[in-house]
């Protein structure tokens, strides 16, 4: 007998930036629009003191890496219609990447978010996932 889980969609948009109350409210917007599961945006420009301003009505679970020079940044979005827990979180202080171990539907999951440098991205990436090994 096969058991077919919770459908699971995930989207991600580089958002280039969203300080602009304007741009946040549309992001909120085509993210509803959208309605999946989980949603990735890359480089936010949000300081850590500015995290609480990226906000998704149905979307209560934001984890974020942000940079304290509003560049870069990257969020994980969950939708309030799954079961999900946090159980790990890592993250950077250049808001590069952020990565959540937990569980979706009683099911573990890894979901890493990474906004990689324009210049070197594939030794960036490369890099950081020997770093992440272990916690993979």
């Amino acid at each position: 007998m096969v058991v077919v889980g919770p459908h699971v969609s995930i989207i991600t948009l580089n958002v280039n930036g969203l300080n602009s109350p304007i741009k946040r409210h549309r992001v909120a917007g085509w993210i509803k629009e959208q309605d999946p599961t989980i949603c990735c945006l890359q480089e936010t420009h949000l300081s850590p003191k500015d995290k609480h301003r990226l906000r998704v009505k149905g979307w209560r679970t934001i984890l974020q890496a942000n940079n304290e020079q509003k560049k870069a940044g990257v969020a994980i979005l969950i939708s309030d219609k799954v079961d999900f827990k946090a159980k790990q979180i890592k993250k950077d202080k250049e808001g590069q990447y952020i990565m959540i171990k937990g569980t979706l539907h009683q099911e573990d999951i890894t979901l890493i978010n990474i906004y990689a440098p324009n210049t070197g991205a594939p030794k960036f990436v490369k890099q950081l996932l020997i770093e992440l090994k272990e916690d993979i």
